[in-house]
C-alpha cells in the first residue's frame, strides 16, 4: 500500500508540473525513476571529470561546465516534482566505458556529460533532447606532419576508449587500409597527456572536446584542431530506458531553455568567455547545426 501511495504521489507531482507547461505534455505515466529518487531522498548524477567545458572539476573539485549548468536546471525541476526542496544530489564520476552500464543498473539516475546519441545506444538507455552538436576531428602539434585524416596512414592515434571516434578509426583501417595504430585511453586528460608525450601523432575526438583538452597544455598555442569532420555527434543526457515520465521532465526543462533563449546565454558563458581552471576563452562560436538544434528541439540520433 505504501508503494502505491508513493507512486501515486510522484505521479500527481509530475502531472502538476506538466500542467504548468514545464514538460510540455499532459497525461504522462508515473515515473519509476522519480519514485526511486523520492524514496531515497537523493538523485544520482553521472558526470565527467575532464570534459572541458561540459563537465569537469574546477580547482576546488566542484563539477562545473555547460552540461552541468543545464543539469542543475533539471535537478531544480526534479525537486519540485518530488516535493523535496532539500533533495540530496550525489555526483558520480563516469567514463566512456562505464557510463551506459551505470545508468542501466540504476547507479546513475541521469548522466549529464558528453554522450553521443546513437541508435544502437537507444536500445540500452534513453536520451534527452540534443543540447550540442560536435564534429570528430584531430588535435595535433601545430608544426607537425598531420593536417587531415589522410596524413594518419602508418601513424599512431590516441582516442578515448568506448567512443564514436574509436569506432570511426577502426572503420578507416578496415575500409581504407590506413594502417593506423589505435591507442585507447580512459579519458580526455590521459589522451592529451599521451599526445603531448610524443608517442602518438594525433588525438581524435569531438572538435569541441579537443579544444577543451588543448586548454590543459602549458602552451595551448602549440596545439591545433585540424581535419575534415568524420562524423557529427548529437549530445544528449542519458537516463533509464522506458520511463517516459522522467524523460518528459528532462526534455521539458531543456526545451524550455532553448525556446526561452536562456541556452544561448549559457553557451556564451562556456564557449565565448574565459572558463576555469585557467581562464582561457574557447572562442568557439555557435555553429549552424547547434542553432538548428535549439530552434527545433529533438532527440534524434544522427545514426
Amino acid at each position: 500500500m505504501k508503494v502505491v501511495k508513493r507512486t501515486s504521489l510522484v505521479a500527481a507531482c509530475l502531472a502538476s508540473l506538466l500542467a504548468q507547461g514545464v514538460a510540455g505534455a499532459a497525461d504522462v505515466p508515473a515515473s519509476p525513476t522519480l519514485g526511486k529518487i523520492k524514496q531515497a531522498g537523493m538523485i544520482s548524477i553521472g558526470h565527467r571529470t575532464s570534459s572541458i567545458p561540459f563537465s569537469y572539476y574546477d580547482s576546488n573539485q566542484k563539477v562545473v561546465g555547460f552540461s552541468q549548468d543545464i543539469c542543475d536546471r533539471v535537478i531544480a525541476q526534479v525537486k519540485k516534482a518530488t516535493g523535496l526542496p532539500a533533495l540530496q544530489v550525489r555526483m558520480v564520476p563516469v567514463t566512456s566505458q562505464n557510463r551506459i552500464s551505470l545508468v542501466q543498473n540504476g547507479t546513475v539516475d541521469l548522466e549529464c556529460g558528453v554522450t553521443t546519441n546513437l541508435k544502437a545506444r537507444q536500445q540500452q538507455v534513453a536520451f534527452s533532447t540534443t543540447f550540442f552538436v560536435a564534429g570528430t576531428r584531430l588535435l595535433v602539434k601545430k608544426d607537425g606532419p598531420v593536417h587531415d585524416f589522410a596524413d594518419l596512414s602508418g601513424r599512431t592515434v590516441v582516442t578515448n576508449a568506448g567512443t564514436t571516434s574509436e569506432r570511426i578509426l577502426r572503420r578507416l583501417n578496415d575500409e581504407k587500409k590506413a594502417n593506423i595504430t589505435i591507442q585507447s585511453a580512459k579519458d580526455y586528460g590521459e589522451s592529451f597527456l599521451i599526445l603531448q608525450s610524443g608517442r602518438v601523432a594525433a588525438f581524435m575526438m569531438d572538435d569541441v572536446l579537443l579544444s577543451g583538452a588543448r586548454t590543459l597544455a602549458q602552451n595551448p598555442a602549440d596545439w591545433t584542431v585540424v581535419g575534415t569532420p568524420q562524423s557529427f555527434e548529437a549530445y544528449g543526457f542519458m537516463m533509464p530506458k522506458d520511463d517516459p515520465g522522467f524523460k518528459q521532465l528532462v526534455d521539458g526543462v531543456m526545451t524550455g531553455l532553448m525556446k526561452s533563449g536562456e541556452i544561448e546565454a549559457l553557451y556564451d558563458k562556456w564557449f565565448n568567455k574565459p572558463v576555469p581552471p585557467k581562464g582561457i576563452n574557447f572562442e568557439f562560436p555557435m555553429s549552424d547545426m547547434v542553432r538548428k538544434a535549439y530552434a527545433n528541439p529533438n532527440d534524434q540520433a544522427f545514426e
